[in-house]
């Protein structure tokens, strides 16, 4: 290449380097992957680390502090994909700095998440706890929100318990039709070449359809077992044996082959019905830290409010919330009751206004006698103090769940089985809070 008379600066691609180079030079001041390099040098991750057992011999494995840097830095961008981290390990700089230019393959990467799911999921509470010493959690107010996050599983390999015993009943009749026509072609090929044949093929569309009979059969006993077990909960003990014995799913009721702890539930914001998971989320109105989460097979929010206020006082030692905002989903007289035994001061939407109605006029004067429990609630949130406290709702927990599947683009779950949904839900919520500590500049290094 002819130069000219201008002047840049040197370039050298084959240039070797004369003293071996920081890692850490790489990257810019203060960047994300440097914080959470710091970050996790200061957790205890000894329950992975013990897992390990040095004595077995063979190829040592990838240190666990790299891999953990690497995931939690995945999920905190939003690439979580085991193939991706992979390839991200080769031609992104911040990747490169975690692994220090180690290369994990896809299926390692992988097997250490199934393998430590559990542990990084238990990270939530030590991120939790130096949430709460860098003073980014105040418990004055929190709200609790829910999100439909699509399951691993396409809806369309879902099926009906009704739909389920009327396929059955096909299948059978299809098998019985084609054992009976292969019987004939058996007979008469022994009496036209003699008995020479094992006997023992059966046709490609005969396994095919006993194997789908034998799925369907599998779906449809669990969800009676599911039934039956909704049954036992709900009736006293002398009826709980003839209940038993009458009782069957609904024929809508639906199980999903590819994933049957997930449900079909409707998306409040594309009013679409996925196959799904029910995040849930409770949000420190201070820095919008999640402070509890949880992930639940229920479409409906009623049945959270206590679960979710356990798991928040569990993971605070015990510290509650002095006040809660709640949308309507989640109202009932018995959570509204529930939130004062613990001392919460409630505000729980009641109802929607419709699209363009006018929120009903504040109320004066003392309460009236007589009042239900719903409608002293919705008297109280229209009172400008309860107006100003729910709205606060919208500025705490939506956008934390914005910004898990907007910026972070977390939609659907990588893995399989509630308990196992359960436990990514909690590492995304607690690399949600890594973020916050990220953003409002806490410094590792100066933590105790």
């Amino acid at each position: 290449m002819v130069m000219g008379t201008q002047r840049f600066r040197d370039y050298c691609p084959e240039q070797d380097f004369l003293f071996p180079p920081s890692l850490r030079e790489w990257l810019p001041e203060n960047h994300l992957a440097s914080f959470i390099s710091d970050v996790v040098d200061k957790l205890d991750l000894s329950e992975i680390i013990n897992y390990y057992d040095n004595s077995r011999g063979g190829q040592a494995p990838f240190h666990p502090v790299m891999m953990t840097k690497l995931l939690l830095y995945a999920y905190c961008i939003g690439v979580p994909s085991s193939r991706r981290i992979e390839k991200s390990t080769y031609d992104s700089i911040p990747f490169r700095v975690l692994a220090c230019n180690q290369y994990p393959d896809h299926d390692t990467i992988s097997e250490f998440r199934r393998i430590h799911l559990t542990a990084l999921s238990r990270i939530f509470l030590q991120v939790l706890r130096l949430c709460q010493k860098a003073g980014l959690v105040k418990l004055g107010h929190v709200a609790l929100d829910g999100t439909k996050v699509k399951a691993n599983a396409s809806k369309h390999k879902a099926m009906s318990y009704d739909h389920m015993q009327k396929k059955t009943d096909e299948l059978k009749a299809e098998i019985a039709r084609l054992l009976a026509e292969a019987e004939a072609v058996d007979a008469a090929e022994d009496t036209r070449y003699g008995r020479g044949k094992r006997g023992d093929e059966l046709p490609e569309e005969l396994r095919f359809r006993e194997r789908r009979l034998q799925k369907i059969e599998e779906a449809r006993q669990a969800l009676e077992e599911e039934a039956r077990q909704e049954a036992r909960a709900a009736q006293p003990a002398a009826e709980k044996a003839k209940a038993e014995s009458d009782v069957r799913p609904q024929p809508k009721a639906q199980r999903n082959f590819t994933d049957p702890d997930s449900r079909i539930m409707r998306d409040g914001a594309t009013k679409a019905f996925e196959q799904a998971f029910n995040g849930q989320v409770a949000v420190d109105s201070e820095y919008q830290v999640i402070v509890a989460a949880g992930v639940t097979q229920e479409c409906n929010d009623k049945q959270q409010v206590k679960p979710m206020v356990e798991r928040l006082k569990v993971n605070l030692s015990g510290l509650s919330p002095k006040q809660m905002s709640l949308d309507n989903g989640y109202y009932s007289d018995e959570n509204v009751e529930f939130l004062r035994g613990e001392g919460i001061d409630a505000y729980i939407a009641t109802g929607r206004l419709k699209h363009g109605e006018a929120p009903p006029p504040a109320p004066r004067g003392r309460i009236p006698k007589g009042l239900t429990t719903k409608e002293r609630m919705a008297r109280k949130l229209r009172t400008v103090k309860g107006r100003c406290t729910y709205a606060k709702r919208k500025e705490i927990a939506e956008p934390a769940i914005g910004q898990i599947k907007e910026a972070r683009g977390f939609r659907r779950f990588l893995l399989r089985g509630l308990e196992n949904v359960d436990a990514e839900w909690l590492i995304i919520c607690l690399t949600h809070n890594l973020l916050k500590l990220f953003l409002w500049s806490w410094q590792p290094a100066l933590a105790g």
